[in-house]
């Protein structure tokens, strides 16, 4: 085997090891954890949320609104590489960093100003795209508690917490931005009595 640069991506040359069969994976720095660990759960779960924004990549999504979800795609597996690796600051590890989370939030700021004014909650659902991008945020969020979870018994990057929290917001205001042109389906009180 052919040694990589550190910023090449990962080499795959055989998806299946045997190495999981009893129950065990491999973290970032190759240790062995139970496939149980709760930082287990938590990239699994971002894994489970990157699918889901590929399956909202699949169908019609205005331009800018496909850059920056491709963007986020590519963050995630950055955030998986951090919550796979025990936590040490300053350890030369892939991990989440501030100007990642600052872009997120220039993002909310930056799409947000372009929609109206709540005044109800929003029921998931309009296009398929905003559809899909509610169960990308809901995922998010599950993410999010899944990471809390796992730093509750392992210590975790606080950036990555702070990263998933930023982004269930960024993916709420796009899922409306999904649905401008149209009403927005939101929720009236008592409509099913």
């Amino acid at each position: 085997m052919s040694s990589r640069s550190r910023d090449e991506p990962v080499r795959l040359t055989r998806i299946y090891t045997r190495g999981g069969d009893r129950g065990e994976t491999s973290l970032g720095d190759g240790s062995r954890a139970s496939k149980l660990d709760p930082r287990i759960a938590a990239f699994g779960t971002v894994d489970e949320l990157n699918s889901q924004l590929g399956v909202v990549l699949a169908g019609e999504l205005p331009g800018e609104l496909r850059a920056l979800l491709e963007r986020i795609q590519n963050e995630l597996f950055d955030l998986g590489a951090d919550l796979s690796v025990p936590w040490a600051e300053g350890d030369g590890r892939l991990r989440v960093a501030q100007a990642q989370i600052d872009a997120l939030e220039q993002a909310c700021d930056r799409w947000n100003a372009g929609l109206p004014e709540l005044r109800s909650f929003v029921l998931p659902g309009g296009t398929a795209a905003a559809a899909q991008l509610h169960v990308a945020r809901t995922l998010c969020r599950r993410a999010e508690r899944d990471a809390l979870a796992a730093a509750q018994q392992v210590e975790l990057s606080p950036l990555a917490l702070v990263y998933l929290n930023r982004l269930s917001d960024l993916l709420f205001i796009a899922a409306r931005a999904a649905n401008q042109g149209r009403e927005e389906p939101l929720w009236r009180p008592g409509a099913s009595r």
